[in-house]
């Protein structure tokens, strides 16, 4: 029997099947990664909360998760960005040593029922970590003192040994569900890591199921994820949740995900989820401060770079979720003083990188932004920088998603950029490479990433933001359907020609064909120079500052403002 046919044949008996007291006894057998080993002390808090309601005493408890994702490897408070009265805002927050505190003063407010979960995208994003492939930053995340750690999309960056590695270090718990080991000729049908964790709390159980973006070999570097394969979660979901439901005895079951909050809205309203109390969702960096209320689930994000530290409660009475609470929190250096221990270790990580990566290679007179989703003034700055080296017809960039925001000191007047924040904008130093595209091959493109970002279908969505570029620029309707968004396209301020062919510039993706750059397929004449990324930004920068990058109208859209800040539409959320 096929995954598929057997979730099928689950998901057509589920309200038929049978609950026996005695099927909760089966744990044991079927979760070799529960976590059912009762605290004494645990119990003994319960009976503590009892309360006498009509005569009849009702044990009540409280679980606290603790959520934090997309950390992206930022060791130090930075700079971050919020969305205030229609006008850009930027605060000082983050830290690892100010997360450790942060986390410390909840675990102290219930310190028996406290789960500590990361939701991915950990090792990766800062040069330190880049410079020794996730490793530095394994003791400080095990000093953080994590329970649960979910793979995202930019764990398999090293490769796959490197990130079974660094995983495989941390000393939390790690689940996938769809994630399987991939030989050169076959698929040997082995999950990575555990579909699902168990953890025996408060007297219940609460069942754990992970998943991540099913299109990472896609919107990543395909030779990143070389050797294994990925689907939707809706291929297993249904059979996860019916055995700790149905066989395991959990009175609480979460799906864990690192999707971005369109799939995961999308994940909601499938019927796979039935059953699913919430969905902690990561990714996307989306900061949701209500949980969205989908059919079968609620969904919740929690923004990052160590920035925002979310809090889920769950109210147990007699045994059973009774509500849920939810609050999305700033890591404030203002309110959680750095704890010391973690402040050392950082520094120690930071020690042998310091004078390189502080190093200052130039100046902006505005803010460098990465979050709003069709045009970013950091992007801006970095295919101008390619087109000062390169001259074609287009730079592009990728829609990157990660990097924390660099705000203008206000007694300067500039934002002073060193290595260290080069290494946030872009920390894969991939090489540059160029290629000629007809005019048609570049609409089609466009018309593709724009379905890559804006899908009405949310399982097709990459979760990054649209492309970027330089020496071009495209209006769209982001609400039209699969290629019908595009209104016009100007190449060097001339209406697009889609016979005449046109020179390009891009960095290269490891493992994409040789004629593909940027995902435009079939491109003619390429070739990978020797000039890496990273110089082209420092060279022009050398020449250049101070810069002073904005939003200056190469991508616009009929039905949303520049200043777009998030893809999903159509519910109650606000990026803010």
């Amino acid at each position: 029997m096929t995954d598929k046919e057997s979730t099928e044949q689950l998901t057509d008996d589920r309200r038929s099947f049978i609950k026996k007291t005695a099927l909760v006894s089966l744990a044991a057998v079927f979760n070799p990664v529960s976590d059912i080993v009762a605290n004494a002390t645990g119990a003994a808090e319960e009976c503590s909360n009892s309360e006498v309601t009509g005569g009849t005493v009702t044990k009540k408890n409280t679980v606290t998760i603790l959520i934090t994702s997309d950390i992206h490897a930022q060791l130090f408070t930075h700079d971050e960005f919020f969305w205030e009265n229609n006008a850009a805002v930027y605060k000082k927050r983050g830290g690892l040593a100010v997360l450790k505190t942060m986390i410390e003063s909840f675990r102290k407010k219930n310190p028996v029922n406290t789960i500590l979960y990361d939701g991915g995208d950990y090792f990766h994003g800062h040069g330190v970590a880049s410079l020794t492939e996730g490793e530095a930053l394994i003791p400080v995340f095990n000093k953080l003192g994590y329970d649960l750690i979910l793979p995202g999309n930019w764990e398999v960056v090293y490769k796959k040994k490197k990130m079974l590695y660094d995983m495989g270090h941390a000393n939390a718990a790690k689940i996938c569900a769809n994630m399987w080991h991939k030989t050169a000729d076959a698929d040997n049908g082995e999950l990575v890591y555990q579909p699902y964790w168990i953890k025996y709390i408060a007297g219940i159980k609460i069942g754990f199921i992970g998943y991540t973006d099913h299109l990472i070999p896609k919107r990543q570097s395909p030779a990143y994820s070389e050797g294994l394969r990925f689907a939707h979660a809706e291929i297993n979901l249904a059979k996860y949740v019916k055995l700790l439901r149905e066989v395991e005895g959990c009175a609480v079951v979460i799906t864990v995900t690192h999707m971005g909050l369109a799939q995961q809205v999308g994940l909601a309203n499938n019927p796979a989820a039935e059953g699913v109390d919430m969905i902690i969702g990561a990714d996307t960096h989306e900061r949701v401060r209500i949980p969205i209320q989908g059919k079968y689930s609620k969904v919740i994000e929690c923004g990052a770079f160590g920035s925002f530290l979310g809090k889920l409660d769950l109210v147990i009475e007699n045994g059973k979720l009774s509500k849920t609470e939810y609050v999305l929190m700033d890591v404030d250096p203002a309110k959680y003083p750095a704890d010391k221990e973690v402040q050392a270790m950082v520094e120690k990580a930071f020690e042998p990188f310091k004078k390189e990566l502080q190093t200052v290679i130039g100046t902006s007179k505005t803010p460098l932004v990465r979050y709003f989703v069709m045009e970013t003034p950091m992007d801006n700055l970095l295919t101008d920088a390619i087109m000062w080296k390169f001259k074609p017809d287009i730079a592009l960039s990728n829609g990157f998603r990660f990097c924390q925001p660099l705000a203008v000191d206000p007694k300067t007047g500039v934002a002073s950029i060193t290595k260290e924040f080069l290494w946030n904008m872009l920390p894969v130093n991939s090489e540059a490479k160029t290629a000629v595209v007809t005019g048609q091959q570049v609409w089609d493109w466009l018309e593709k990433e724009l379905q890559n970002a804006f899908a009405k279908d949310p399982s097709k969505r990459f979760g990054g933001w649209f492309v970027r570029y330089k020496g071009m620029e495209a209006n769209f309707t982001i609400g039209n359907e699969l290629g019908k968004r595009l209104n016009w396209v100007k190449v060097g301020g001339a209406p697009i020609d889609l016979k005449k062919e046109y020179n390009i510039v891009a960095c290269e993706r490891e493992g994409d064909p040789d004629d593909t750059l940027c995902r435009i397929e079939h491109v003619k004449s390429p070739k990978k120079t020797p000039i890496l990324m990273h110089d082209v930004i420092i060279d022009y920068l050398k020449e250049h500052s101070p810069v002073a990058p904005k939003i200056e109208g190469r991508a616009t859209a009929t039905d949303e403002p520049p200043t777009l800040l998030t893809q999903l539409k159509g519910t109650t959320y606000e990026f803010r």
